[in-house]
This record gives C-alpha cells, sequence and structure tokens, in this order.
C-alpha cells in the first residue's frame, strides 16, 4: 500500500503533484500526437451557452424535446488501450449543465490518468477488482461497491486482475463547478498508449450484457 507523502496537507497535494521544484509539469499528450484521443482533446466543451429571451422559453423548449434515454449501442467507448471510457451524458449534448456521467472500463492490468480536480466524483463498481489511489493513499474496491473521490484530490484509478477487465460507473459534478467558475484541475500523468502486460489484443466491451451478473442461476 503506498503512503501519503509527509509534510503535506491535504489541499496542497494537487499544487506538489502538478509541480516538481517549483517548475510546472509539462502538459503531455497533446504534443505526442494524441489530440485525436478524448482526455488528451484541448477543445472540450466543458459547460456551454445559454441564450435567449429573458423566459429563456426557447431553451426550456429545447431541453423538453431532448431524448430520456441513452442507447449504449449508439455511444461508442473511446480512449484506450488501458483505460476506455463511454460517455453517455456530458454538457456538449445539450441535456444537462450539471453533471457528467460515463462508463469507464479498464483492460486487465490497466489503469486511468493520474489527475485531480475541484469537483467530487462517485465510482460505481459493475464488475472486477482493484483500486484506488488517492494523494498517495490505496484504497481497494470490488463489484458493488462505491468508490468516492473528493474535492482537491489527485487520484488514479487501477484494475487490480492482471487477467479480467473491470468497470466502473461515474457520475460526477464537474460542469456545476466549472460553470461556477471553480476551474483548477490537471492532469499530471496521462493515460496510457501501450496496453498492460496482461490487456496485450484486449478488445473493450462495447455490447452490454449484464457483465455484473453470473450468466447462469437466474
Amino acid at each position: 500500500m503506498e503512503e501519503a507523502t509527509g509534510g503535506r496537507r491535504p489541499d496542497e497535494d494537487l499544487d506538489a503533484d502538478v509541480e516538481h521544484a517549483g517548475h510546472p509539469v509539462e502538459e503531455p499528450a497533446e504534443d505526442a500526437g494524441l489530440a485525436h484521443l478524448y482526455h488528451s482533446n484541448k477543445n472540450r466543451t466543458f459547460v456551454r451557452a445559454i441564450q435567449g429571451d429573458y423566459g429563456l422559453n426557447k431553451e426550456l423548449e429545447r431541453l423538453r424535446s431532448m431524448p430520456r434515454v441513452q442507447k449504449a449501442s449508439e455511444i461508442k467507448f473511446v480512449d484506450g488501450p488501458q483505460a476506455y471510457s463511454r460517455h453517455y451524458v456530458e454538457p456538449k449534448d445539450g441535456i444537462t449543465q450539471t453533471f457528467h456521467l460515463h462508463l469507464e472500463e479498464y483492460g486487465p492490468g490497466g489503469k486511468s490518468q493520474k489527475h485531480g480536480h475541484v469537483n467530487e466524483a462517485a465510482f460505481y463498481i459493475l464488475d472486477g477488482v482493484g483500486y484506488e489511489v488517492h494523494d498517495g493513499i490505496r484504497y481497494d474496491w470490488e463489484a458493488g461497491d462505491v468508490a468516492i473521490v473528493h474535492n482537491n484530490c489527485v487520484h488514479q484509478h487501477f484494475n487490480g486482475d492482471p487477467d479480467r477487465p473491470a468497470r466502473a460507473l461515474v457520475i460526477k459534478t464537474k460542469p456545476m463547478y466549472l460553470f461556477m467558475n471553480m476551474l483548477f484541475q490537471k492532469q499530471v500523468e496521462p493515460r496510457q498508449t501501450e496496453p498492460a502486460p496482461g490487456g496485450v489484443g484486449y478488445v473493450v466491451r462495447e455490447e452490454e450484457d449484464d457483465f455484473n451478473h453470473p450468466a447462469e442461476g437466474y
């Protein structure tokens, strides 16, 4: 288990992890020709404009016309080869301005990027086993658990099984925080561009098939 760095307050961890000896960490990924990846996109829509008359009648009409069910079959996973994301709801879709909902799949032995942000997040673990590292402290999880990322926390998500994938449904209020001008977030270590040793040849599970339930016994 990793231990927290001594002599640091929790609210200093984000700044300390993105700077070394007073020098900011170089921005990763974009200059490496990876700008096509979701998590390296410099032009992501974090909040969208709300325009119209004072009563916002057209905006309300537009919102009420939006779909109420997001079909998994119509939304593909992005990124990989260790951490994949399927983004069900985010502000650019025009459905919500307050939260972001996405599905994370970690390939065998895979891990996410290391990063930090102001907003909180909740990870409901659908299947697999793994762990979090938050501000240098490890927290283990398994299917059925909920992992909480608190405010201003430098964190990373790990699949603890070298042979099998893991899955988590993520709900976070990032858009609401950013809409209130709470803007600070930073990537410390980008998503991996090579598979983990146990994940060579792994293909993300695009089709939903009750992965969090046994195939027999019902």
